[in-house]
């Protein structure tokens, strides 16, 4: 009797590429199904180390060295889904790490610019989805501006002024915000040249230091 072939880790990451839909993303309620499509087409196994592939598709950040990380399946999704990509969209993603999240919405979108001050992530394996830039996360892409759409993929204490200036009129903006050590994804939209963030939900996010709110005074 012929033995069946044991399963190849392509199909073992398909598998588990699947079971982060089933049993991170749509109990969530992350159900678009545009959406759910450009999760399942993605490898988040390509965007890791060697050593990190087989948790890869937990729910969890993984670390990438040197304070980054690369942000947890259900976080990401959750930024995606509140961000509601469209096809007719410019977009500008900012903290671009290794390319996973670029690879997720470059598909949705009429065009992505992304943005990673770290050559170390950028150069990693993975394709590299969308029009990369190297600068400070902080300064946006000035060029390609405005955008209809900017998603930060982290948590920040403030969004600085010049990534307002990058927003369409009526652009919108979905990040994770930082609060007394708290992380939530937060939704602003342009009105008269700045933005205000509204913070939607409690979730765990990587915290971007660059963007750590100035000092003040202490007595």
């Amino acid at each position: 009797m012929a033995t069946a072939a044991a399963p190849s880790a392509s199909e073992d990451f398909t598998r588990a590429r699947r079971a982060m839909i089933d049993s991170q993303l749509r109990p969530s309620g992350v159900n678009d199904l545009t959406l759910i499509d450009a999760f399942m087409r993605v490898a988040r196994e390509d965007y890791v180390a060697a050593d990190q592939r087989a948790v890869a598709y937990v729910d969890r950040s993984l670390p990438l060295g040197e304070g980054r990380a690369l942000t947890a399946p259900l976080s990401q999704a959750r930024l995606l889904t509140e961000a509601k990509p469209k096809a007719t969209d410019k977009a500008l993603l900012i903290a671009g790490g290794t390319g996973y999240l670029a690879a997720v919405l470059a598909p949705l979108v009429a065009s992505l610019d992304v943005v990673e001050s770290d050559a170390r992530l950028s150069g990693s394996e993975g394709s590299k989805a969308g029009n990369w830039h190297s600068g400070a996360l902080t300064g946006g892409w000035k060029k390609g501006g405005p955008y209809d759409l900017i998603v930060i993929d982290g948590a920040v204490e403030t969004v600085p002024a010049a990534l307002a200036t990058q927003l369409a009129d009526d652009g919108r903006i979905v990040t994770g915000t930082v609060v007394r050590g708290v992380t939530s994804i937060a939704v602003g939209r342009k009105v008269d040249k700045s933005v205000a963030l509204l913070p939607l939900i409690e979730m765990g996010l990587p915290i971007l230091t660059d963007f750590a709110a100035p000092k003040g005074w202490s007595f």
